[in-house]
């Protein structure tokens, strides 16, 4: 039988990756996004419209003809003033509808990717696992783990998954901030940032989506994850510069101090992200065959290659 995936968001920086993955392993894709045209350059897929989804959506024809659809489209960031609503129409409403219609059209299983941010805040002082009750700290959080309750409700199979801080060639967000700050020549003050923290390699997060579409055993289930091994601030950023071909070049320095150095940056939040620990357990989904084959550090140092080539100092 023809496997067919509807793959929303395709155009995101996980979208971009995981459409060509789905294609070489066999499956028939139509990736959904607002600019078709950016994905121009992936050969034999389909490409169609992805509607506002502030707005009420009818899914029935980008669903028409799809055994599954893997639901990356979403919004992380929105301003203070519209947290709340935005993030409820967007991220919850959508996936509301999204399931309902995926129910009405026999989709066999719908994987949604939500956000470890469903389940704790920005750190955690032990390693969490799915059995820990989930206690998202803000709006955003909490219309993740609205949305999953919302596609449980609609009936139709799912899997969800909980990722880490994904990481790979073109990522945004707080590791593009510190790979950044790698790329300068200055010694970086986090030598004594011993912290833990677990990422996530986009390889490994197609891998997870792969098992995810079809396993038996990943139906009806929600699994965090993140690579086997966490990882330090000053591992992380001397894994970038070695990337780069460069010595890591950290020095030691009060912690008070270098909070205060990143806010003189204008970074003092991405510190206030980075600087505790955030340990993922992925072991259940392991449990079920899900190899993580790429380690961070390995795979923070090949990001850093990739990206070197177009981002001198």
């Amino acid at each position: 039988m023809m496997r067919t995936v509807l793959v929303t968001g395709a155009s995101g920086f996980v979208g971009r990756q995981l459409v060509p993955a789905l294609r070489d392993s066999g499956w028939t894709v139509r990736a959904a996004c607002r600019d078709p045209k950016i994905l121009e350059s992936i050969d034999a897929i389909e490409t169609v419209a992805l509607p506002d989804l502030g707005e009420p959506v009818d899914w029935a024809p980008l669903l028409d003809g799809m055994t599954h659809v893997v639901h990356l489209a979403g919004v992380a960031h929105v301003p203070v003033s519209e947290e709340d609503a935005r993030y409820d129409r967007i991220n919850t409403g959508s996936v509301a509808a999204l399931g309902e219609a995926a129910k009405a059209a026999n989709v066999q299983r719908a994987v949604l990717m939500s956000s470890v941010r469903a389940q704790v805040g920005l750190s955690a002082d032990h390693p969490i696992t799915e059995a820990d009750d989930p206690q998202p700290t803000d709006p955003y959080g909490r219309s993740k783990l609205a949305a999953e309750a919302a596609l449980k409700a609609s009936g139709v199979e799912y899997t969800i998954l909980r990722p880490a801080v994904v990481y790979g060639p073109g990522v945004k967000g707080n590791i593009a901030s510190l790979a950044s700050l790698a790329r300068t020549p200055m010694p970086l003050p986090f030598d004594g940032l011993k912290n833990r923290r677990s990422l996530l390699a986009i390889e490994n997060l197609i891998a997870a989506v792969e098992l995810a579409l079809t396993d038996e055993a990943a139906r009806n289930e929600t699994f965090l994850v993140a690579d086997k091994d966490p990882i330090s601030v000053a591992g992380l950023v001397s894994a970038m510069r070695e990337g780069l071909g460069r010595q890591p070049h950290l020095v030691g320095m009060p912690l008070g101090a270098v909070k205060r150095i990143m806010k003189s940056f204008g970074r003092e939040a991405d510190w206030d992200r980075i600087s505790g620990n955030f340990m993922i357990d992925s072991s259940k989904l392991q449990g079920i065959g899900w190899d993580p084959k790429i380690e961070t550090r390995e795979g923070i140092m090949a990001m850093m290659a990739a990206e070197g080539a177009t981002q001198k100092l």
